[in-house]
């Protein structure tokens, strides 16, 4: 008897996308675009109260779309949505290693961001009320954030998804190896 693993099974398993698991599909994409309304209901005049309740009900609606789209299509099905959805993200994931000059790019915008945000508590009295409430400033600070997490690469992912393993260890390149840069 083969020792399969749960992986391997599902990349054996061929699903041909029939009506359940498009409608299944469907549902699934709802019920994660549905949350993403939740802001606009503050533009309606509703009361803060309501609008609390309302989003209660659209998470909790949510997660019964999700499992109801689970329960339509099926095991196989489910599985099959997953690796349509995660292959695509995938597409677009950060390259593993990246060139000098865009690491360091990245670092800036991923350090400024998160350094104006720390420090403007204390330096408060000498930042311009213009730039300290500025929503955009901090949407545009949060964008730069975000855009340089894929600037960075994927080595970058590992160095911060290193930060929550305790066992991890730094691992510096040894200065003698480095190649020469020229000026």
């Amino acid at each position: 008897m083969e020792s399969n693993t749960h992986d391997e099974m599902s990349a054996k398993i061929e699903v041909k996308p029939g009506w359940r698991i498009k409608a299944g599909f469907a549902i699934f994409l709802v019920s994660i675009a549905w949350p993403l309304f939740m802001p606009v209901l503050l533009f309606f005049g509703i009361s803060t109260g309501a609008v609390a309740k309302l989003s209660g009900v659209l998470l909790i609606a949510a997660e019964v779309m999700l499992l109801a789209a689970a329960a339509l299509t099926g095991k196989e099905g489910f599985a099959y949505i997953k690796q349509r959805v995660f292959g695509f993200l995938k597409s677009y994931s950060p390259p593993e290693s990246v060139s000098a000059l865009r690491y360091k790019i990245g670092l800036v915008m991923f350090t400024v961001p998160l350094l104006f945000a720390f420090l403007a508590p204390y330096l408060g009295m000498f930042i311009p009320k213009q730039i300290a409430g500025n929503l955009f400033l901090a949407m545009g600070a949060d964008l730069s954030l975000l855009i340089s997490l894929f600037l960075l690469g994927g080595d970058f992912w590992d160095k911060l998804r290193a930060l929550y393993i305790h066992g991890a260890v730094a691992s510096m390149p040894d200065k003698s190896m480095e190649t020469p840069q020229e000026v």
